[in-house]
Protein backbone atom coordinates (compact mmCIF):
# COMPACT_ATOMS: atom_id res chain seq x y z
CA UNK A 1 0.00 0.00 0.00
CA UNK A 2 1.03 3.10 -1.04
CA UNK A 3 2.08 5.83 2.12
CA UNK A 4 0.90 9.25 2.22
CA UNK A 5 3.47 12.16 4.30
CA UNK A 6 2.11 15.47 5.69
CA UNK A 7 5.25 17.87 5.64
CA UNK A 8 5.24 21.71 6.52
CA UNK A 9 6.92 23.70 4.21
CA UNK A 10 9.05 26.40 4.83
CA UNK A 11 8.25 29.09 2.82
CA UNK A 12 4.47 31.11 2.92
CA UNK A 13 2.21 30.86 0.10
CA UNK A 14 2.86 33.04 -3.02
CA UNK A 15 0.82 35.78 -2.59
CA UNK A 16 -1.16 34.43 0.80
CA UNK A 17 -3.12 36.84 2.84
CA UNK A 18 -4.52 34.74 4.99
CA UNK A 19 -7.41 33.30 3.13
CA UNK A 20 -9.93 30.85 4.98
CA UNK A 21 -9.47 27.25 3.77
CA UNK A 22 -11.51 26.57 0.28
CA UNK A 23 -15.35 25.43 0.28
CA UNK A 24 -14.52 21.75 -1.27
CA UNK A 25 -17.51 22.94 -4.29
CA UNK A 26 -16.82 26.20 -5.12
CA UNK A 27 -16.04 26.66 -8.66
CA UNK A 28 -16.12 30.19 -9.10
CA UNK A 29 -14.91 33.74 -7.49
CA UNK A 30 -18.79 34.04 -5.87
CA UNK A 31 -18.17 30.94 -4.17
CA UNK A 32 -14.91 31.71 -3.21
CA UNK A 33 -15.73 35.35 -2.02
CA UNK A 34 -18.86 33.81 0.11
CA UNK A 35 -16.25 32.27 2.20
CA UNK A 36 -14.53 35.28 3.06
CA UNK A 37 -17.65 36.69 4.70
CA UNK A 38 -16.82 36.74 8.55
CA UNK A 39 -13.72 35.22 8.23
CA UNK A 40 -10.77 37.28 10.46
CA UNK A 41 -7.34 37.98 8.57
CA UNK A 42 -4.58 35.19 10.18
CA UNK A 43 -0.92 34.63 9.36
CA UNK A 44 0.12 34.08 6.03
CA UNK A 45 0.01 30.08 5.79
CA UNK A 46 2.48 27.87 5.30
CA UNK A 47 2.38 25.40 2.03
CA UNK A 48 1.05 21.83 3.08
CA UNK A 49 2.66 18.99 1.39
CA UNK A 50 1.07 15.34 1.42
CA UNK A 51 3.39 13.18 -0.84
CA UNK A 52 1.99 9.55 -1.90
CA UNK A 53 4.32 7.40 -2.80
CA UNK A 54 3.35 5.00 -5.76
CA UNK A 55 6.03 2.17 -5.60
CA UNK A 56 8.68 1.14 -7.49
CA UNK A 57 10.28 4.41 -7.27
CA UNK A 58 7.16 6.32 -8.72
CA UNK A 59 6.14 9.43 -6.45
CA UNK A 60 3.65 12.62 -6.42
CA UNK A 61 3.62 15.65 -3.98
CA UNK A 62 0.34 17.57 -3.90
CA UNK A 63 -0.08 21.12 -2.51
CA UNK A 64 -3.44 21.73 -1.93
CA UNK A 65 -2.72 25.71 -1.34
CA UNK A 66 0.11 26.83 -3.42
CA UNK A 67 -0.77 29.90 -4.71
CA UNK A 68 -2.94 32.29 -2.14
CA UNK A 69 -6.81 32.38 -3.39
CA UNK A 70 -6.77 36.15 -5.10
CA UNK A 71 -3.27 36.08 -6.45
CA UNK A 72 -4.71 32.91 -8.19
CA UNK A 73 -7.55 34.49 -9.65
CA UNK A 74 -5.96 37.12 -10.66
CA UNK A 75 -3.65 34.32 -12.75
CA UNK A 76 -6.59 32.89 -13.94
CA UNK A 77 -8.11 36.13 -15.09
CA UNK A 78 -5.04 37.19 -17.24
CA UNK A 79 -4.62 33.11 -18.38
CA UNK A 80 -8.41 33.59 -19.72
CA UNK A 81 -8.06 36.64 -21.43
CA UNK A 82 -4.89 36.62 -23.07
CA UNK A 83 -3.42 33.10 -23.62
CA UNK A 84 -4.92 32.12 -27.85
CA UNK A 85 -6.28 29.15 -26.73
CA UNK A 86 -6.88 26.65 -29.71
CA UNK A 87 -8.84 23.65 -29.87
CA UNK A 88 -7.75 21.48 -33.10
CA UNK A 89 -8.56 17.86 -34.16
CA UNK A 90 -6.54 15.03 -32.70
CA UNK A 91 -6.07 11.66 -33.63
CA UNK A 92 -8.09 9.10 -31.23
CA UNK A 93 -7.86 5.44 -31.94
CA UNK A 94 -7.15 5.89 -35.69
CA UNK A 95 -10.05 8.81 -36.47
CA UNK A 96 -9.63 12.44 -36.12
CA UNK A 97 -11.81 14.01 -33.13
CA UNK A 98 -11.73 17.86 -31.44
CA UNK A 99 -9.81 17.78 -29.01
CA UNK A 100 -11.99 18.14 -25.66
CA UNK A 101 -10.67 21.13 -24.34
CA UNK A 102 -8.40 24.17 -25.73
CA UNK A 103 -4.03 24.19 -25.30
CA UNK A 104 -1.37 26.84 -25.98
CA UNK A 105 1.98 25.61 -25.72
CA UNK A 106 4.87 27.63 -24.71
CA UNK A 107 8.70 26.61 -24.17
CA UNK A 108 12.27 28.08 -24.76
CA UNK A 109 13.63 28.24 -28.27
CA UNK A 110 15.33 25.33 -29.96
CA UNK A 111 13.91 22.68 -27.87
CA UNK A 112 12.51 19.62 -29.72
CA UNK A 113 9.57 19.77 -31.09
CA UNK A 114 6.21 18.43 -28.77
CA UNK A 115 4.03 16.16 -30.88
CA UNK A 116 1.21 13.98 -29.41
CA UNK A 117 -2.04 12.07 -31.05
CA UNK A 118 -0.74 13.55 -34.34
CA UNK A 119 -1.00 17.17 -33.39
CA UNK A 120 2.62 19.58 -33.15
CA UNK A 121 1.15 22.62 -31.59
CA UNK A 122 3.07 25.85 -32.35
CA UNK A 123 5.52 26.86 -29.37
CA UNK A 124 5.30 30.32 -27.91
CA UNK A 125 8.17 32.48 -26.32
CA UNK A 126 7.94 32.84 -22.32
CA UNK A 127 8.70 36.92 -23.45
CA UNK A 128 4.95 37.12 -24.65
CA UNK A 129 3.23 36.57 -21.55
CA UNK A 130 4.77 37.78 -18.31
CA UNK A 131 2.89 36.11 -15.73
CA UNK A 132 3.54 32.83 -16.76
CA UNK A 133 7.32 33.71 -15.83
CA UNK A 134 5.72 34.68 -12.79
CA UNK A 135 4.40 31.34 -12.26
CA UNK A 136 7.51 29.63 -13.24
CA UNK A 137 9.59 31.44 -11.06
CA UNK A 138 7.25 30.02 -7.85
CA UNK A 139 6.88 26.44 -8.91
CA UNK A 140 11.13 26.58 -9.07
CA UNK A 141 11.03 28.61 -5.94
CA UNK A 142 8.75 25.30 -4.32
CA UNK A 143 10.62 22.75 -6.12
CA UNK A 144 14.13 23.39 -5.29
CA UNK A 145 16.65 21.43 -7.86
CA UNK A 146 13.68 21.19 -10.80
CA UNK A 147 14.07 22.81 -13.95
CA UNK A 148 11.02 23.28 -16.14
CA UNK A 149 11.82 24.42 -19.93
CA UNK A 150 8.24 24.51 -21.31
CA UNK A 151 4.86 24.61 -20.41
CA UNK A 152 1.33 23.06 -21.81
CA UNK A 153 -1.56 25.27 -20.94
CA UNK A 154 -4.80 23.28 -20.86
CA UNK A 155 -8.62 24.98 -20.27
CA UNK A 156 -11.33 23.49 -19.58
CA UNK A 157 -14.51 25.06 -20.28
CA UNK A 158 -16.62 22.80 -18.29
CA UNK A 159 -17.38 19.07 -17.20
CA UNK A 160 -17.92 18.01 -20.61
CA UNK A 161 -13.93 18.83 -21.17
CA UNK A 162 -11.65 16.22 -20.36
CA UNK A 163 -8.77 14.39 -21.07
CA UNK A 164 -8.65 10.64 -21.15
CA UNK A 165 -6.27 7.91 -19.77
CA UNK A 166 -2.43 8.80 -20.79
CA UNK A 167 1.01 8.91 -19.67
CA UNK A 168 3.41 11.76 -20.60
CA UNK A 169 6.17 9.42 -21.55
CA UNK A 170 7.20 10.97 -24.88
CA UNK A 171 11.25 10.19 -25.71
CA UNK A 172 11.41 14.23 -25.08
CA UNK A 173 11.22 14.16 -21.76
CA UNK A 174 13.80 11.20 -20.67
CA UNK A 175 12.99 8.53 -18.79
CA UNK A 176 12.10 9.88 -15.29
CA UNK A 177 10.40 13.26 -16.25
CA UNK A 178 8.97 15.49 -13.71
CA UNK A 179 5.54 17.05 -14.65
CA UNK A 180 4.71 20.55 -12.38
CA UNK A 181 0.84 20.66 -12.63
CA UNK A 182 -0.87 23.55 -11.08
CA UNK A 183 -4.55 24.33 -11.30
CA UNK A 184 -6.48 27.73 -11.15
CA UNK A 185 -10.28 28.15 -11.49
CA UNK A 186 -12.71 25.41 -10.87
CA UNK A 187 -11.83 21.97 -9.11
CA UNK A 188 -11.37 19.06 -10.83
CA UNK A 189 -10.97 15.39 -10.42
CA UNK A 190 -7.11 13.78 -11.13
CA UNK A 191 -6.67 10.12 -11.16
CA UNK A 192 -3.94 7.71 -11.54
CA UNK A 193 -3.64 4.32 -12.57
CA UNK A 194 -1.24 1.16 -12.05
CA UNK A 195 -0.30 0.60 -16.33
CA UNK A 196 -1.60 -3.28 -17.05
CA UNK A 197 1.31 -5.38 -16.70
CA UNK A 198 2.86 -7.34 -19.58
CA UNK A 199 1.40 -10.23 -17.71
CA UNK A 200 -2.10 -8.87 -17.53
CA UNK A 201 -2.16 -7.75 -21.43
CA UNK A 202 -0.85 -11.22 -22.28
CA UNK A 203 -4.03 -12.98 -19.86
CA UNK A 204 -6.40 -12.78 -23.09
CA UNK A 205 -8.50 -9.95 -25.14
CA UNK A 206 -11.32 -8.81 -25.66
CA UNK A 207 -14.37 -8.07 -23.04
CA UNK A 208 -13.30 -10.75 -20.59
CA UNK A 209 -9.64 -9.40 -20.07
CA UNK A 210 -11.09 -5.86 -19.76
CA UNK A 211 -13.32 -7.28 -16.78
CA UNK A 212 -10.41 -8.97 -15.30
CA UNK A 213 -8.10 -5.41 -15.34
CA UNK A 214 -11.31 -3.65 -13.87
CA UNK A 215 -11.29 -6.07 -11.04
CA UNK A 216 -8.09 -5.40 -10.08
CA UNK A 217 -8.21 -1.69 -10.65
CA UNK A 218 -9.57 -0.38 -7.39
CA UNK A 219 -6.01 -1.39 -5.69
CA UNK A 220 -4.77 -0.12 -8.17
CA UNK A 221 -6.04 3.80 -7.96
CA UNK A 222 -5.35 7.16 -6.47
CA UNK A 223 -7.75 9.92 -6.93
CA UNK A 224 -6.51 13.61 -6.27
CA UNK A 225 -9.21 16.46 -5.89
CA UNK A 226 -6.89 20.27 -7.55
CA UNK A 227 -8.39 22.80 -6.24
CA UNK A 228 -7.72 25.89 -7.52
CA UNK A 229 -4.30 27.73 -6.75
CA UNK A 230 -3.21 23.98 -5.97
CA UNK A 231 -0.04 22.08 -7.35
CA UNK A 232 0.50 18.57 -8.22
CA UNK A 233 3.99 17.15 -8.90
CA UNK A 234 4.85 13.88 -10.86
CA UNK A 235 8.16 12.14 -10.05
CA UNK A 236 10.33 9.50 -10.57
CA UNK A 237 8.57 6.09 -13.38
CA UNK A 238 5.08 8.14 -12.49
CA UNK A 239 5.15 8.20 -16.74
CA UNK A 240 6.29 5.05 -17.53
CA UNK A 241 4.83 2.57 -14.67
CA UNK A 242 1.47 4.71 -14.22
CA UNK A 243 -1.61 6.52 -16.52
CA UNK A 244 -3.33 9.77 -15.29
CA UNK A 245 -6.66 11.42 -16.14
CA UNK A 246 -8.70 14.26 -15.79
CA UNK A 247 -12.61 12.66 -16.24
CA UNK A 248 -16.11 14.49 -16.96
CA UNK A 249 -17.91 16.29 -14.06
CA UNK A 250 -21.35 17.15 -14.54
CA UNK A 251 -21.09 19.53 -11.60
CA UNK A 252 -18.06 21.21 -12.86
CA UNK A 253 -20.05 23.88 -14.77
CA UNK A 254 -17.10 26.48 -14.61
CA UNK A 255 -13.52 27.05 -16.68
CA UNK A 256 -10.34 25.13 -15.27
CA UNK A 257 -7.17 26.55 -16.28
CA UNK A 258 -4.25 24.06 -15.55
CA UNK A 259 -0.39 24.61 -16.87
CA UNK A 260 1.82 21.35 -16.84
CA UNK A 261 5.40 22.55 -16.96
CA UNK A 262 7.97 19.94 -17.95
CA UNK A 263 11.91 19.49 -18.63
CA UNK A 264 12.14 18.53 -22.96
CA UNK A 265 16.00 16.95 -22.98
CA UNK A 266 18.42 19.24 -24.71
Amino acid sequence: MASRLHLLAVGPTPGADGEPTPNPGACSKAAASGEREGEAQRAEPRRRREVTDLGGGSEVVHVPRFVAREKAWEWFDYLDKTIPWTRLPILVFGRWAPQPRDTCYVADAGLTDLKYSGHQPPAHSWDEFPVLKDILKAVHEALPGSYFNSLLLNRYKNGSDHVSWHADDEPLYGPTPEIASVTFGCERDFLLRKKPTKAQGASGSGEAARKRLKVAAPQQQHSFLLKHGSLLVMRGYTQRDWQHSVPKRAKATSPRINLTFRHVLT
